[in-house]
């Protein structure tokens, strides 16, 4: 298993640095970056994209013609219009997802910004994701970008994760401690 996504990940790593480097020598750095976050907000939404892009029913021509239908109607630019079409020419759509990954992290490194996956028991409000977003600036020295998902075992408190440190605030992760401290005990 872990072998195909390691083939998965260089396809879409080889994708990413193309489309990247077209963007960046045509200064279109914003459009891409509007581009990918369209693309990543269908593959969430559409359980008929998300079929398409990993179902081998399809030929090649239908994913072809169903792939060029969707990035009109998406209005992408004819940079990802063009790697969609070639990669459903060469029967390659099932690394979008990566491609979107990839890309996501070259336009942050490029903008200087890092990311921070934070998971909250409760949808963070946009004042509170601005003031931690603020915090974690300060505390990291570089832009960071909020990506937030809500996952309600938690109990409250959040989970931060910025790069390869996090921070767990959880009571679900207290709550935890406190189950093995007693049990060390007794």
């Amino acid at each position: 298993m872990s072998e195909t996504v390691g083939i998965s990940t260089g396809i879409a790593a080889r994708y990413a640095t193309a489309v990247f480097d077209l963007a960046r020598d045509g200064k279109a750095i914003a459009g891409l970056e509007k581009d990918v976050d369209a693309l990543d907000a269908a593959m969430v939404e559409s359980d008929g994209l998300r079929i398409l892009l990993s179902s081998p029913l399809y030929s090649r021509d239908e994913q072809a013609t169903a792939i060029a239908a969707v990035a009109a109607k998406m209005k992408l630019s004819n940079t990802i219009s063009n790697v969609l079409a070639l990669m459903a020419s060469k029967r390659r759509l099932f690394v979008l997802p990566q491609l979107v990954a990839t890309l996501r992290a070259k336009i942050a490194d490029h903008k200087g910004e890092v990311t921070a996956d934070v998971t909250s028991a409760k949808a963070l409000t946009k004042a509170q994701s601005d003031k931690l977003a603020k915090t974690l600036t300060a505390q990291m020295g570089v832009d960071v970008k909020i990506k937030a998902t809500v996952d309600e075992s938690l109990i409250g408190g959040l989970i931060v994760k910025v790069g390869s440190k996090m921070i767990d605030t959880s009571i679900k992760s207290k709550l935890n401690a406190l189950q093995n401290t007693m049990k060390e005990v007794g």
